[in-house]
């Protein structure tokens, strides 16, 4: 008898773990993600994260941009914060379970032109409550190797388009394969996601 009841509770035990294991991957495919801005941009060493246009570039800064562009070289860094949502919250027949992105194979699009690419720099845990939780992404590019045929001016709209006082990530996109970590093991969504700024995206 003792044995027997000892396997009923080893059994209640498996099935539950089951269940929460079924719950938690059902999930995976519904984790989202968004766009929400571009922060900490410097061009060629000028930060344009503080100037509104083109007019408002003080003589040393304009004159740094001059010279970087005729030397065909204008390099860039900022980060591109994104917001990761896990509606996995739970419900009266299963419990919240928290998820973590291991990885974000990305590429980075500005006005559908693909340029750079990465990862994440570490693992970040999403937790199942409800709430988003914000993913800064470092990036380093040269603009001009990439727009160039814009020019002078067009380089410097761009990067305040996107960096600048008024920016925004409208003309961005995220071109992006995630990794979740599940309790059986990583798992890497089976297409290419699009992440933007309007909406958040799973698929």
């Amino acid at each position: 008898m003792r044995t027997l009841l000892l396997l009923s509770v080893v059994f209640l035990v498996s099935c539950a773990s089951i269940r929460d294991i079924t719950n938690s991957l059902s999930s995976l495919q519904n984790m989202q993600f968004k766009l929400t801005g571009i922060t900490g941009m410097r061009l060629a060493g000028v930060d344009v994260s503080r100037i509104a246009s083109p007019t408002s570039l003080s003589i040393s800064d304009g004159l740094a941009l001059t010279q970087a562009f005729a030397r065909k070289s204008l390099p860039t860094t900022f980060v591109v914060n994104m917001d990761a949502k896990n509606p996995n919250t739970g419900s009266s027949a299963s419990k919240s379970v928290p998820l973590t992105l291991k990885g974000l194979d990305w590429r980075l699009l500005i006005d559908d032109k693909p340029t750079i690419n990465g990862d994440l720099d570490k693992p970040v845990d999403v937790p199942g409550n409800g709430k988003t939780t914000q993913i800064p992404l470092s990036m380093s590019m040269d603009m001009y190797s990439f727009f160039a045929d814009k020019g002078y001016d067009g380089i410097v709209n761009l990067a305040l388009a996107l960096g600048g006082q008024k920016g925004s990530t409208s003309r961005v996109k995220l071109d992006a394969m995630p990794t979740v970590g599940t309790p059986l093991g990583p798992m890497t969504y089976p297409s290419r996601i699009s992440i933007v700024d309007t909406e958040f995206r799973g698929k």
